[in-house]
């Protein structure tokens, strides 16, 4: 009992440090969560200026969520170097996170880099191997390269993790057209008119046959 005496005005101290910091802490989180709802609204009615400034007052450099949103807000409000700049960091911060690459092919895309496009879809893949977005886009800028081999790889990945997609379907067998596997190519045209009957790319792939 002497002991605890002793260490009672030392106990008492330190409840309320972790008291006035469990204050300090749901305060910051309360403003946090109040600035992203604003920068939601604010989005919504397409300020993304505001919105972006609206996270800047509480921005945290260590903070993945408010630097992957600015990324976003950013790259809406045409600041493409920004944008990419947010995003680096969010990568930076979360190393094996899909969603910040995804962000950064926006900007770089709109600035024309499509080096850089590539080498996050890339990376994507690298780190999800059946990223079956990443894989359907790379392979559309293969195919608009003309590089036919490497959109089919790409292609065939895609169709044998979703079967039955129209996109993908009507994909492969424009790829497969291109390379002049015309069975291969009037196959999947009709695959993908069994998914959407209406499909415009699969009716005109078809018709080449008539």
């Amino acid at each position: 009992m002497e002991i605890l005496k002793r260490y009672t005005p030392v106990i008492i101290a330190a409840l309320f440090l972790v008291i006035s910091a469990g204050k300090i802490s749901g305060q910051s989180f309360t403003e946090k969560k109040d600035a992203f709802q604003k920068s939601y609204i604010q989005e919504a009615t397409g300020d993304y200026s505001g919105a972006a400034n609206t996270l800047r007052e509480i921005y945290d450099e260590n903070s993945y969520e408010v630097n992957l949103r600015l990324g976003w807000l950013t790259y809406l409000s045409g600041s493409f170097n920004e944008s990419k700049a947010y995003y680096n960091k969010s990568i930076a911060l979360m190393p094996y996170a899909v969603e910040p690459r995804f962000g950064y092919v926006y900007p770089s895309a709109a600035m024309g880099n499509w080096s850089e496009v590539i080498r996050q879809y890339e990376k994507i893949i690298e780190i999800t191997p059946n990223n079956s977005i990443a894989m359907h886009r790379l392979g559309l800028i293969y195919y608009g390269r003309e590089n036919y081999e490497e959109s089919l790889r790409l292609f065939e990945k895609v169709v044998n993790l979703y079967p039955f997609d129209y996109d993908a379907l009507t994909m492969l067998a424009w790829t497969h057209y291109r390379l002049n596997n015309m069975r291969e190519a009037r196959i999947l045209f009709q695959k993908a008119l069994l998914n959407t009957p209406n499909g415009t790319s699969a009716i005109e792939g078809l018709e080449l046959f008539k």
